[in-house]
């Protein structure tokens, strides 16, 4: 349900006032400036506070239909005093606790704000040496100067991979998503379980039989995994189904995720699913 300010408790008043204008982006700050007194007064009481709270009335209650979105950070304020029975929201509201906080908006992090301030080079002449240890700069993760062959390295790498596919054998869950010894060695041969077993080996400076002995623990042999193995079976034919159909790129996926999470088709699903998973836990 939503909120009106009139519905909230005076101690607020304050606070909304501070956090509607850093909620905007500047674009709309400017804008919200410029209004005038009358216009910056109706935009108040455009705007509503979410609550996860739910309440239900009877429908003899229900007064008429209106629409209530989440402001977008490349919308404009007006918008919403041009058209009727349409509110917007930036904020969440807590009636027990008496808080607010920011709503749930997604965002593509591209812009200054999101940049690092780099600083200025202070070594202009390339003939002067940098004076910072650049061991405290730098990890080392792997060393060619070590007492392995090329061979001893591969035959430990199968090792690892031989104790990635048993990692799966007894694993229950995995067992559901990569039902056969033929997917389950493909995925122990992937870069995760070669990259994690040449980090143990380094980390035993090299020594086979210690780095074995740590991808074999008490607790049973490691299991390292990757996206890939997110998905089930049916999942991915599904994943390779659509791609097929609608013929969408990659970048096209890309794109369009990224979009989709800025949207309130987005935020209402995530509410749906919050207080789906509330429910569940009072069930408990």
């Amino acid at each position: 349900m939503f909120y009106r300010r009139r519905d909230m408790s005076g101690s607020l008043f304050q606070q909304i006032e501070k956090q509607q204008i850093s909620a905007l982006e500047e674009e709309q700050e400017k804008e919200y400036e410029q209004l005038s007194e009358k216009e910056k007064h109706q935009i108040k009481l455009r705007e509503l506070f979410l609550s996860r709270q739910l309440e239900t009335y009877p429908v003899s209650s229900i007064r008429g239909k209106c629409q209530v979105t989440l402001l977008s950070e490349a919308e404009s304020l007006t918008n919403y005093l041009k058209r009727d029975d349409t509110f917007f929201y930036t904020q969440v509201y807590d009636p027990e606790q008496k808080t607010l906080s920011e709503a749930d908006r997604g965002e593509i992090r591209v812009g200054q704000r999101y940049q690092a301030d780099v600083p200025m080079q202070t070594l202009d002449d390339p003939f002067v040496q940098d004076q910072r240890r650049l061991e405290d700069l730098e990890t080392l993760i792997f060393s060619p100067e070590n007492d392995l062959n090329e061979q001893q390295i591969e035959q430990y790498l199968t090792v690892a991979k031989s104790i990635g596919t048993y990692a799966r054998a007894l694993d229950c869950s995995g067992s559901v998503k990569q039902p056969s010894l033929l997917m389950s060695a493909a995925s122990a041969s992937r870069d995760v379980t070669i990259q994690y077993a040449m980090d143990i080996l380094h980390e035993c400076n090299y020594d086979i039989a210690k780095a074995v002995c740590r991808l074999v623990p008490k607790s049973g042999p490691v299991l390292c995994r990757d996206e890939m193995e997110e998905w089930s079976t049916a999942e991915t034919s599904l994943f390779d189904e659509a791609i097929d159909k609608f013929e969408k790129s990659m970048k096209n996926l890309i794109e369009y995720y990224y979009f989709w999470k800025t949207t309130d088709r987005y935020v209402q699903r995530k509410r749906v699913k919050a207080a789906e998973n509330e429910s569940k836990l009072k069930q408990q």
